[in-house]
């Protein structure tokens, strides 16, 4: 065997360093790009440094970019070793290669799979596999006034018949209307508003196989509950915005809104303060409150919630082993901090340790929420309710996930059909069986 030349050995060496080095530093991309969320996600990555040794690079992608900045790297053989992304992407990644699916499935085992919400579970599922870690989320929300439905002797809104009975017994206009539906149809938040009561129901517009015609029957269901509630509300093109005020100002008993509002609802945010009280810092209305995260339609009494949540994705370019690491140490000892970033709108997925089984969703109830003034949502709400904001992780779902047509679904909501086709259906331009024909001629053309 001929021995190597000096300048081979060095040029040997300095590839086997510069591999090393390669080793040691991962690049990690996020859409927590706003500055304040970004430093969080960079004192994690010291920390991560400090117990392993390991560097992180923490590299912030615009939410908007982020489909095409991961297509581009993945053409490249140049992805980043995580991505947190959004829902969307889960599946699509994993059947295009992005995904590391056998590491991101072994890491989720590694913490336990019983330690998750089985909804951000079900989300991710790929042959049998979790293609993607369960990070945070957040579930929409039914907001209503406890005290209100105390007094009048009502159940907890959690199925039709128990919100169409409260619509019944407290809309008394123009002191209170009963509900603020959405019905702009221009408007995402219809979309999203829909798209929970549709699920409720067990209504979804697409299968395995692609668009789905409407039952009519539950379609039918559907229709006539968001009838009642449209006709229980003000008149006029309402989206969130007037959900909010109406519920602040003591004037809705009930809104759907999502969790951003429970910060706002206890007096700590200035541009939103509640106007039921001549002080906006109170937290009067917050102790009136209540929450359901998932509720019933009558042809789906196990109900459904909507919910979205967020990701860490191995990708097939990895450093695996230390990706893996990193990720598991922001699932663990490094996961109040990861939930820290924005406690409001980052529901726990992980809700402890096989140890402790709620040690996660115990620390997230104690940080603090809030803009202009803060505390934990352990102090402005009682702990029944905490569980329950949480609790909507268990069934958290979203139409075409689990079909596998999540492309085709978003191409559905963004095409406002439903919206439109349900705004005259409760401005009575057309009847129920109408109503559903409409919909389904009109869905199948979508592609």
């Amino acid at each position: 065997m001929r021995k190597l030349s000096g300048i081979a050995t060095g040029l040997l060496l300095s590839v086997s360093l510069v591999t090393m080095a390669k080793a040691d530093t991962i690049r990690f991309w996020t859409t927590e790009d706003q500055p304040e969320r970004l430093a969080k996600q960079q004192q994690m990555a010291a920390d991560f440094k400090t117990k392993t040794g390991h560097d992180v690079e923490v590299i912030p992608v615009p939410e908007k970019d982020l489909g095409t900045r991961a297509t581009a790297a993945f053409a490249a053989n140049d992805l980043p070793d995580v991505i947190y992304h959004t829902l969307q992407f889960v599946l699509p990644w994993s059947e295009a290669g992005i995904l590391d699916i056998d590491t991101n499935d072994e890491i989720v085992e590694a913490l336990g799979v019983e330690t998750f919400a089985p909804g951000a579970i079900a989300m991710a599922q790929s042959d049998g596999l979790t293609a993607a870690v369960p990070v945070d989320g957040w579930t929409q929300m039914i907001v209503y006034r406890q005290d209100l439905f105390d007094e009048a002797g009502l159940k907890t809104p959690d199925s039709y018949g128990s919100i169409v009975a409260a619509l019944e017994k407290l809309h008394n206009p123009p002191e209170m209307y009963g509900f603020v539906a959405p019905t702009k149809v221009d408007e995402n938040f219809m979309s999203q508003v829909l798209e929970h009561v549709f699920l409720a129901n067990g209504v979804t517009p697409v299968d395995g196989g692609g668009f789905k015609p409407l039952d009519e029957k539950k379609a039918g269901e559907v229709l006539e509950f968001y009838k009642a509630l449209a006709k229980a509300s003000p008149p006029g093109e309402l989206f969130w915005k007037q959900a909010r005020e109406l519920y602040f100002a003591g004037k809705t008993p009930m809104i759907i809104w999502s969790p951003f509002i429970l910060d706002e609802l206890a007096g700590l945010r200035d541009s939103a303060p509640p106007t039921i009280n001549d002080d906006p810092t109170s937290g009067e209305l917050a102790g009136k409150t209540d929450v359901v995260t998932s509720f019933a339609g009558p042809s789906n009494p196990d109900g459904s919630a909507w919910a979205d949540v967020r990701y860490f994705g191995v990708t097939a370019d990895a450093n695996t082993d230390v990706a893996a690491d990193f990720v598991k140490f922001s699932m663990d000892d490094g996961y109040t901090k990861t939930l820290s970033i924005a406690p409001e709108g980052k529901f726990p997925v992980r809700r402890g340790t096989a140890d402790e089984p709620t040690k996660f969703v115990d620390a997230w109830s104690k940080l603090p929420v809030g803009v202009d003034r803060k505390a934990p949502l352990s102090e402005l709400y009682p702990a029944e309710t905490v569980t329950r904001i949480v609790g909507g992780l268990e069934t958290g779902n979203r139409w075409g996930v689990k079909e596998g047509q999540l492309a085709l679904a978003s191409k559905i909501i963004n095409s406002q059909i439903i919206n439109r086709i349900v705004r005259q259906y409760i401005d009575d331009e057309i009847d129920t069986a109408t109503a559903v024909a409409k919909l389904n001629e009109e869905l199948a053309a979508v592609n």
